[in-house]
């Protein structure tokens, strides 16, 4: 018998040449070390999973006619700033902010284009029905163009007061675009009211299309987690929060209800944010950026008294790190307290150290999460991290009113960051995220006071009990651990 030929022979062969040569493949990438660990360990483990796996999700794959028309996307943003700087909105006096507010400004706008804008405007919503029906408001007010992107859609409740809004608006005559992606409202596409709108006249696009063919040259869960209302280019909304209803949305799922902000913008920060959603738009409709600009007039937006803000848009081939490097600047920053709201803990390693360097140099860290998140390997995955912030003595606050989604962070409240990227890889590596960092107190003091309504409806961990859970819920947390990267 020729046991070289022996099937099970053949299988160990074809094992050993798989795991070879997918690992010389992520080596040669040079992916975060944390990363290539975690995908070498998971090709070794499960070869023949672990390689295809890898083949769709191991690297930022983006196809060549994408990233070309990305860099024409900022080219068509510098011009725009340049207007804006020529007409004094970055002139920012920076003596009234601390002393690394404009260290921060100058690394956003390296890294991602955006300088910071005077003269912005912001209130804080985070009632969810008060928010649906605010902006559904602000729909039927509109006089000319309405933009929007959102993760997901879910039909049901006072999201529906948006969509009727929406169909109003169209029928009298205003432009409406509307971005929403692929697989997060994969069962809202399944529904009629795409159709709905479309028949009423609204442009309705799917972010970020998905198919057997575009898996093989483009990443298929790159997605579009931005959530962005641009009204007649003057008012603009963002925030963590989807176009969904908490009332009727996961209501299976045994976390509670959703609980979001957002913040309603006027002045000088609502053009770079239309410049994000555009932008967005540009890329899967292939229509030109600067007719979109002009159409939505956003030279003529009108400064106020109010914050300076800084939007920075992120996502893979809009930039490399520069999200990660404004995390650790904030929470480099922070002198007295830092103050951070995320549903999703899975952090960088970079910004895990910075947690503790943070708390080791006597800033006061409060980390409030949710005690029930609706993904049980990031569940366990974030729990590992716990022993490590507790033993810094960072405070660890479960929050117990539902699935706390606000993604924010403030530095002795004078620098604010608000958006739509949570503490975990996914955000800050994978997904296409949008957030504001405000510098100044006025924001800041709104945000802490809404992370301070957090801290009372949440229970601390006590590191004395945590530290006596069992083995076994050890190690279930420290082996998906190992995954943390790609989750």
């Amino acid at each position: 018998m020729n046991y070289f030929l022996h099937p099970s022979t053949l299988l160990g062969i074809l094992h050993g040449l798989l795991v070879i040569t997918i690992a010389i493949r992520v080596i040669m990438r040079r992916p975060e070390t944390g990363v290539a660990l975690a995908w070498l360990f998971i090709i070794g483990v499960l070869p023949y999973l672990g390689t295809l796996a890898y083949l769709l999700f191991g690297e930022r794959r983006i196809n060549k006619g994408r990233i070309r028309r990305i860099e024409k996307r900022k080219t068509d943003y510098k011009e725009l700033v340049e207007l804006g700087i020529s007409r004094g909105l970055t002139s920012i006096n920076w003596d009234q902010h601390s002393s690394d507010a404009k260290a921060m400004d100058r690394l956003g706008s390296n890294e991602v284009g955006f300088p910071t804008v005077t003269g912005c405007r912001g209130e804080l919503f985070s009632d969810t029905g008060e928010i649906l029906s605010a902006i559904a408001r602000d729909v039927d007010e509109t006089k000319e163009t309405i933009w929007m992107e959102f993760y997901i859609w879910n039909e049901g409740g006072k999201a529906d007061e948006v969509l009727e809004a929406l169909i109003r608006a169209a029928k009298r005559g205003v432009c409406c675009r509307i971005l929403i992606d692929t697989l997060g409202a994969s069962t809202w596409w399944k529904s009629d009211q795409p159709k709905r709108l479309r028949d009423a006249g609204v442009e309705v696009r799917k972010a970020l299309p998905v198919g057997l063919f575009r898996t093989l040259i483009d990443r298929t869960d790159l997605r579009l987690h931005r959530k962005i209302v641009i009204l007649d280019g003057h008012i603009g909304w963002t925030g963590s929060m989807n176009l969904v209803d908490p009332k009727f949305f996961k209501q299976d799922a045994d976390v509670g209800e959703w609980v979001d902000a957002m913040v309603r913008l006027e002045g000088s920060v609502v053009a770079p944010l239309a410049l994000t959603v555009i932008g967005d738009w540009a890329l899967e409709s292939e229509e030109e950026t600067q007719d979109l600009i002009k159409e939505t007039h956003l030279e003529s937006i009108e400064t106020h008294e109010g914050n300076d803000i800084q939007v920075v848009p992120s996502g893979p081939g809009e930039t490399t790190d520069g999200l990660l490097q404004m995390l650790l600047a904030i929470v480099q920053s922070a002198e007295k307290e830092l103050i951070l709201t995320t549903p999703y803990f899975v952090p960088d390693e970079s910004l895990l150290r910075a947690l503790r360097g943070a708390a080791a140099r006597g800033v006061l860290v409060h980390l409030i999460i949710p005690e029930k998140v609706d993904s049980l390997l990031t569940r366990y995955a974030s729990r590992s991290y716990y022993d490590e912030l507790l033993g810094a003595g960072i405070h660890i606050h479960l929050f117990q009113g539902g699935l706390l989604h606000t993604k924010s962070i403030t530095a002795d409240g004078e620098i604010t960051m608000f958006g739509t990227a949570n503490l975990d890889m996914r955000s800050i590596w994978i997904n296409y995220e949008v957030v504001l960092f405000a510098y100044g107190e006025e924001f800041g003091e709104a945000v802490v006071k809404l992370q301070q309504s957090y801290l009372c409806n949440s229970e601390e961990i006590d590191p004395d009990q945590w530290a006596e859970r069992p083995v076994w819920q050890r190690f279930i947390e420290n082996t998906l651990r190992l995954t943390s990267p790609l989750l």
